[in-house]
């Protein structure tokens, strides 16, 4: 689905080690501290059947995410999905397993579903974060992303919204030079 220099996004599936690569991502309350409430075991199987569901439109999805040093070990997941309620805004997400935070997977993978939705000819996506979730925000700003502000329009959250258009992604490259910079 997505490739990066060091990540793959492919399909969630049913088997015994993505759900339980799925639930120790989504059970851990620093995880599910900012996009729900932590996930049940039998909750598990309900949303990885839901995001394996072939969709109308393949550029949209809740992929798995693996690092290529370790194939069939999920350590995240990536959306790329309409938002409700009018379905004409698109998100971009990122959620990954507390143990490779700070490695810049999110960075990659974002970019990687940004770039899918752009290629696809959707013309800007979007990032839902809660307020006082740092670690996205940042995630966010890397990717090139302006913020737009506060919004209560998704999923009924008062949330912080940022907002990507195809000009405004920053590549790989230019990243490392922002970084060396300061």
């Amino acid at each position: 689905m997505l490739a990066t220099d060091r990540l793959i996004a492919r399909p969630w599936t049913l088997d015994e080690a993505d759900l339980a690569a799925a639930y120790d991502i989504y059970s851990r309350p620093e995880v599910a501290r900012w996009i729900g409430s932590p996930v049940e075991s039998a909750g598990i199987r309900v949303r990885i059947e839901r995001w394996s569901q072939p969709t109308t439109d393949p550029t949209y999805g809740v992929w798995a995410v693996e690092e290529r040093s370790e194939p069939g070990r999920p350590v995240g997941s990536v959306l790329l999905r309409p938002l409700p309620t009018d379905d004409e805004d698109v998100e971009v997400a990122w959620h990954l397993h507390p143990r490779v935070w700070g490695r810049g997977y999110a960075t990659e993978i974002g970019r990687a579903a940004a770039r899918r939705a752009f290629e696809t000819g959707i013309e800007e996506v979007f990032a839902i974060v809660r307020p006082g979730n740092q670690r996205s925000s940042a995630v966010a700003r890397r990717l090139g992303m302006e913020y737009v502000g506060r919004t209560d329009k998704y999923y009924g959250l008062h949330a912080e919204l940022y907002r990507l258009r195809p000009g405004d992604l920053i590549s790989p490259l230019e990243l490392r030079r922002l970084a060396a910079n300061g």
